[in-house]
This record gives C-alpha cells, structure tokens and sequence, in this order.
C-alpha cells in the first residue's frame, strides 16, 4: 500500500513508560486515502481503471491496531518501537509504520428479517435506531453503504458519501418479508465484496446474531471472515427484552440456549476479524457505542512486516500485538498525564491466511 511510505513516526521512547495524552485539534492527521470504489467488488478486472486495490501477499502483512483505555478511548502517540507482533509466537521485524486519522469505508449489515419483529416490535425499533444513529455519527468523507438481509443479502445503497441514499434506503426497511436470518452468509458475502478496498473499512453488524438457514457453517464462516481480512463491529440486538422474557418465565432453555450462542458467534466475528462487539441494553448506549466504534476505527496504528515464514501453504497464521518497553522487552506501562496507570486493551485482527502456491 504506496500511502504507508508516508508514515508518521512517533515520539522515542524514555524509559519504560509512555505517556497518553488527549488528541487535540490541530494534531497531524494523515494525508487523505485514495478514493475507494463505487461499487462492491471482487475481482480486479471488474474494477474501474485506475483504482488501487489491497491484496493479502505473504511477503507483506498488514494489520490495523487500534489501543483503546478502559473507557474506549483511542491512545495516541505510541512510538513504533513499543510495537512487537508475533506471527504463530515467532517475533517479527516491523518495516512499516504510520498513525493518524482518515475517511472510513463502512458498510452496514442490517438483519431484516419478521422472525423477530412480528413477535416483538421493540427490537426493529432498536435496530433502526441504532442504524440512523451510527450513519448520524459519520464525517462526510466516509463511504457508506447499506446491506440488509434475511433469506439472502442485498445490497440497499452502493458505497457513497451522499448519506441521502443510504437515507433513502433505510425508508425501504419497513416490513419484513421472510421469517429466515441467514447471517453467515450475507456476513462472509459482504466481506469479500470489501475484500479488494483499499483504506480504513469495516462492516457495522446489527443482529440478533441468529442465523437460521445458512448455506455456510458457522466454522466456514469463521474462515471466511478470517481470509477478507475486514474488521466488524457487532451490535447484538433483543438484549433488554431477552432478559425480559426470561425473567417472566417466557423463554425456554432451547431458545435461552440459541440466544447464547448467538452472542458468542458475534463476539467471535468481531473478535477474530480485529474488531468490537457490543451488546446494549438501553438506547442511552447507543452514543457511547457509536464513539467507541469511531475511535477504533478512525484512530489505527497501521504496522506492515515481511512474515520469517514465507511458504505459500494457505494456512491461517495467528497474529499477536504486543505493546513492550525494548529495552527490556517487558510489557509497556502506560500511564496518563498525572503519573497513574491505565489499562489498555489491543484490537487487531487474530491472523491471516497465507496464499496457495498454484500448481
């Protein structure tokens, strides 16, 4: 990716401890990213002349960070040298290195389906909530687009800055044909359509997390959120009324099982694709979740190295971000402005798959 040559390199470090200091306005920002696409897209030659696409190499790795404080938070100002990444436990040179923000590619996968809205109408009011209020949450240079899916995935408003189309295609998310919410597939099918994007992307799930009769597995799915290499951030839905229900003595141990399981296959998406998932219970999170998905995603250190292994075997090889003090290799202590120590969590994306060599 040509724009990492223009890395900004942070602060050296001083001794064992970096300071995190509050963003200002004012702060270098990165130059702004190529334009992305107009629309998905999967194959180079589909593409429009001229577009820079991303392609997963094994000679060269790419992976978002994003280093958020206990309260969410972004933490600038982390020098490169306080950075390790370890590819299946091995250490790895770091070559390249850049921070600061840029225009975001989101695209927002909505579940559409009557399973639960026919039975329970608080829930479709929270999911367009949520859906107005993170599109509410954007700058106007991000990209946008709108996928909503039941039976299958279809995409509502192509990828643009105009927020009148994905306005526009939200009024079409009324009534609910189709009782099926088939999320493997229209999750792994959105990723691979983003797959070829070049820049900060990211798919913002809303879901009950259920899926009812996808051709995928749940372990396909898995791999094929793995291999696209696009970090999503879940919004699990039913949280308060679930409970509700439950309490009332409604839910039934196999329905109270599924709804488990659901939650746990969202984490896992986000999780393993370098991303976050929330779960509300009350439309008052919804601003703060919207601020956190912001931060991680606006806010990244970008870190590119060449993998010691470099056998093409298509296997997934698991990634590990580390923040150490390199001059004694222990971890880093961050501390804020007056001295106190903040815990800090590390999202990246949990690996990659290496190409195949063709015979």
């Amino acid at each position: 990716m040509a724009w990492l040559s223009r890395a900004q390199q942070g602060p050296k470090p001083t001794g064992s401890e970096t300071v995190a200091k509050p963003k200002k306005k004012g702060d270098a920002a990165e130059p702004d990213l190529p334009k992305i696409p107009s629309k998905f897209e999967k194959k180079d030659k589909d593409l429009p002349q001229g577009v820079p696409t991303f392609k997963t190499d094994v000679t060269t790795v790419t992976v978002d960070v994003a280093v958020l404080d206990n309260k969410g938070h972004f933490i600038p100002k982390i020098p490169k040298g306080n950075f390790r990444i370890l590819e299946d436990s091995v250490p790895q040179q770091l070559s390249g290195y850049s921070v600061g923000e840029a225009p975001m590619t989101i695209a927002m996968v909505i579940e559409f389906s009557n399973r639960y809205q026919r039975f329970y109408s608080e829930p479709w009011y929270q999911t367009l909530t949520a859906a107005y209020g993170f599109l509410e949450s954007l700058k106007p240079e991000d990209y946008v687009a709108i996928v909503a899916y039941d039976l299958r995935p279809e995409i509502l408003a192509d990828f643009s800055t105009d927020r009148q189309q994905a306005y526009e295609a939200m009024q079409r998310l009324r009534i609910a044909a189709f009782s099926e919410s088939n999320l493997y597939d229209a999750l792994v099918d959105t990723a691979q359509r983003m797959q070829e994007i070049e820049g900060r992307k990211a798919i913002v799930l809303l879901s009950s997390g259920i899926d009812t009769f996808s051709k995928l597995t749940f372990d396909k799915a898995r791999r094929g959120v793995q291999d696209a290499g696009v970090p999503i951030y879940a919004i699990g839905l039913m949280q308060a009324i679930r409970e509700y229900y439950d309490a009332m003595g409604a839910m039934g141990p196999i329905q109270r099982l599924d709804f488990l399981q659901a939650d746990n296959q969202m984490r896992t998406f986000a999780k393993e694709s370098g991303g976050m998932a929330f779960f509300p219970r009350f439309y008052g999170e919804f601003p703060g979740i919207f601020r956190g998905i912001s931060d991680a995603m606006r806010n990244q250190y970008v870190l590119t190295y060449n993998p010691s292994n470099q056998a093409r075997d298509g296997k997934f090889r698991k990634i590990k971000i580390e923040l150490v003090n390199p001059e004694n290799n222990e971890p880093l202590r961050v501390v804020d402005e007056k001295g106190k120590p903040i815990k800090y969590q590390i999202i990246a994306k949990a690996g990659y798959t290496a190409p195949r060599e063709v015979e």
